[in-house]
């Protein structure tokens, strides 16, 4: 019985191949030197099978944009159509109403990304749904900056690939992707590890999720991590879900390679999107009445544009006094005060801000323009990462502790009331006590606003992995992280204080998560502002009153504060462009403080 199934199987395959024969193979059995008697039905066979070959596909249908006229090539839509493949049906990259459930780790840009990812394939014909149970797809857009976040994705995976399994055979199988850094980062692992993964795409990759999603509902894997030196994604319009805060990309990637960071590894080098579309970008969300934007790249304020012709010079770029780069700055183009410039008299009534930035690109014609806009929030992130010279030239961060301070007096002295925040490892490759010990006198010097801490972790690929020695043990790095969130907490409590009695301007963001009947938003230096919902006049000397809705600007008075937030009750509403004229400048205190901390 065995033997006659092996035989059936053999059959079926010579039969399979003989129906494929490759031409040249059927030519040179029927056109050898020696004459062949077969019988007419064979005669028949081979006839239609030529025909077959004939009519079939040839190797232009496999070659986007190939032309059959050799002699005058026909430009088609198939050119220009970057979204179409030869090789797949026409409507195999539609979503056909199959719903996606996004879930976004990580910071700001991979928010963005989510958005720029949903614009694409909804345009395909996705359906998006926040129930992770009903989705058809789930991405999951990940973050590879810290070895605990990558484990957070490790285990989100298993939880998703028994949901899989556990669905019913009647449903459409559910298909599980990564996007973002970690998969360009670990994009073998990830494909072969467990078999958890249906698609893989990297920062870059974006467009090319519909056709990535055909195949995957085809039964296969299917991956591209491929990094570009152009992708802006500057003609996708994201689809935000914030109707009072939006972000705008501006720019991608990073050049600056400090030695423990993975982001060029991970979203490639520095390019810029350019000001046209970005100011287009802005235009719309002004029109749909948006009232505070984000500037968002990974070193935002190196923005250079020299996508036209016009904008390109021989002007070299200009670097904050004391600091270097190890990179070569891109000569001529649009600069980040450009684009600052005009983006800021798209709306007066819409708050800019911008993030992240590096302390090496604030020369003073970006501070005094901060300074003389109302509508450019006076609130600068100066990531710091260390008070110690020495750690700050093991990370390669192009300055000393004494440069940063000069940068900081300098800010300080153009920008009155200005807010500062920061970034901070604790536990870096040969940190000392002594290292230590000067990052927390750097934090209670400066007295940022906001800090963000995290204790370090060894990334693969980075100058750190490579030349450095991971030498703190975690249990250290653990106890000073701590040490600088006590710090943090400790002057929060402090400069938060001194704000009660004040009146703050806060762009309200909606319902407070703790409490129904609260209210909150954020203030120019970026602080939660807390106070109870109540209807307030329109005006300061009106007597109607109206009910405070999500999108307003409101006058709030402090009545309390801790290290996180503000309290306070509402006076007024009012306008961006009014208040500005109305408020005293210690309104726009920047000795305001509260400390976030993000996964160790």
């Amino acid at each position: 019985m065995q033997v006659l199934k092996n035989t059936n199987r053999l059959r079926s395959i010579f039969l399979t191949f003989e129906q494929w024969l490759p031409r040249w193979s059927l030519q040179h059995r029927l056109c050898c030197s020696k004459p062949v008697s077969v019988h007419s039905n064979e005669e028949s066979r081979a006839e239609k099978f030529k025909t077959q070959i004939a009519t079939g596909p040839r190797f232009h249908d496999f070659v986007k944009g190939a032309s059959i006229n050799k002699l005058q090539p026909v430009i088609t839509d198939d050119l220009i159509d970057t979204d179409k493949h030869a090789y797949l049906p026409e409507d195999s990259e539609s979503g056909n109403s199959r719903t996606v459930c996004f879930e976004t780790y990580g910071c700001q840009m991979n928010v963005n990304d989510t958005e720029i990812a949903w614009s694409i394939l909804q345009k395909k014909g996705y359906q998006r749904t926040s129930d992770v149970a009903e989705a058809d797809v789930v991405l999951l857009v990940t973050c590879s900056i810290r070895e605990k976040a990558e484990q957070t994705i490790w285990n989100r995976l298993r939880q998703l690939t028994a949901m899989k399994k556990r669905r019913l055979k009647t449903r459409v199988p559910m298909k599980i992707g990564v996007l973002g850094c970690m998969a360009e980062r670990l994009k073998s692992e990830l494909l072969e590890r467990e078999k958890l993964l249906d698609v893989l795409a990297g920062p870059d990759a974006y467009r090319d999720l519909p056709r990535l999603l055909s195949v995957a509902h085809g039964g296969q894997q299917a991956s591209n991590v491929l990094l570009s030196l152009e992708e802006t994604y500057a003609d996708v319009m994201p689809v935000h879900h914030s109707p009072q805060a939006r972000q705008v990309s501006i720019m991608r990637g990073c050049d600056n390679m400090c030695s423990y960071c993975i982001v060029p590894f991970t979203r490639g080098r520095e390019r810029s999107r350019p000001v046209s579309s970005i100011l287009e970008e802005v235009h719309i969300l002004s029109e749909q009445g948006v009232k505070e934007v984000t500037l968002l790249g990974q070193n935002v304020n190196s923005y250079r544009d020299t996508s036209e012709e016009q904008f390109c010079s021989s002007e070299p770029g200009q670097l904050s006094r004391g600091f270097r780069t190890v990179y070569r700055a891109r000569p001529g183009g649009l600069r980040f005060a450009d684009l600052l410039d005009r983006v800021s008299l798209i709306d007066p009534d819409m708050r800019i801000r911008f993030t992240s930035p590096h302390p090496k690109d604030f020369p003073d014609e970006v501070l005094q323009l901060i300074k003389e806009r109302a509508n450019i929030c006076k609130q600068i992130h100066l990531p710091a990462q260390s008070g110690s010279s020495t750690v700050l030239q093991a990370m390669r961060r192009g300055y000393s502790r004494e440069a940063y301070l000069e940068l900081v007096d300098n800010i300080k002295r153009i920008i009155p009331g200005v807010s500062l925040s920061s970034d901070f490892i604790s536990g870096f490759c040969g940190e000392t006590e002594e290292d230590h010990l000067q990052t927390l006198s750097l934090i209670r010097e400066v007295r940022y606003n906001v800090g963000f801490l995290f204790a370090y972790s060894m990334r693969k690929k980075t100058h750190a992995f490579h030349r450095l020695q991971d030498d703190v043990p975690a249990e250290v790095k653990q106890r000073r992280l701590e040490e600088l969130i006590c710090m943090f907490r400790e002057e929060a409590t402090k400069v938060n204080s001194a704000l009660i009695g004040r009146t703050q301007l806060v762009l309200v963001e909606g319902e407070s998560k703790r409490s129904a009947q609260d209210l909150c938003g954020r203030n120019d230096g970026n602080v939660k502002v807390i106070f109870p919902r109540q209807e307030v006049a329109g005006q300061p000397t009106d007597t109607h009153t109206s009910p405070i809705n999500p999108g307003d600007y409101v006058l709030i008075k402090i009545e309390s504060a801790n290290s996180q937030s503000l309290r306070g009750h509402a006076l007024s509403h009012t306008s961006l462009s009014d208040s500005a004229t109305r408020l005293p400048d210690h309104c726009h205190d920047g000795q305001l403080a509260s400390v976030a901390r993000y996964g160790v």
